[in-house]
């Protein structure tokens, strides 16, 4: 009877863990990047960041000349200046290099703001094609293998061509 009961119990856990084997899905991939910069949508978004990063160069680029001008007038006439005009100019030129540098950042923090506000409605609609491409492939789960080395992946798994059709990409 014990022996039984053990065969019993063997062949269920034997049951359900050919159905949990079952039930993990199908793993596909896509590499995500490459669909990204295929897009139409991509392409406008880097013409309009360029041009507004361009606003920001060309400020940077005044307040530059700007600095430079007085380094060089300051250097030319240090010599012949007295203690305290020579402690005004240095901090006159301090003050245009600590403007210059925050610029910088404000500037820096801006453009990446503007790139992530231009390129999250392209992500959310490439990501959208390949939740609707999975779920009609049957896929539980799919990688971005623009972001991970695929150690093994078999090419009937690659969502690309499927997702690029959705998105209405050649």
């Amino acid at each position: 009877m014990k022996k039984l009961l053990k065969v019993a119990l063997i062949a269920v856990c034997i049951v359900f863990a050919g159905n949990l084997a079952k039930a993990q899905g199908k793993i596909g991939y896509v590499a995500v990047d490459a669909i990204v910069d295929q897009m139409p949508e991509t392409k406008a978004a880097i013409t309009t960041i360029t041009a507004y990063n361009k606003q920001f160069i060309d400020q940077l680029t005044t307040m530059n000349n700007e600095l430079q001008s007085k380094g060089q007038a300051y250097q030319a006439q240090r010599a012949t200046m007295t203690d305290a005009i020579r402690t005004a100019k240095e901090s006159e030129l301090n003050d245009l290099q600590k403007r210059f540098q925050d610029y910088q950042n404000t500037a820096q923090q801006q453009v990446q703001a503007k790139q992530a506000e231009l390129g999250k409605p392209i992500i959310e609609k490439v990501r959208a094609a390949v939740a609707q491409v999975a779920k009609e492939k049957g896929f539980t789960y799919v990688i971005n293998s623009s972001q991970t080395d695929l150690v093994v992946s078999p090419p009937g798994d690659d969502l690309a061509a499927e997702v690029k059709t959705k998105l209405g990409l050649k």
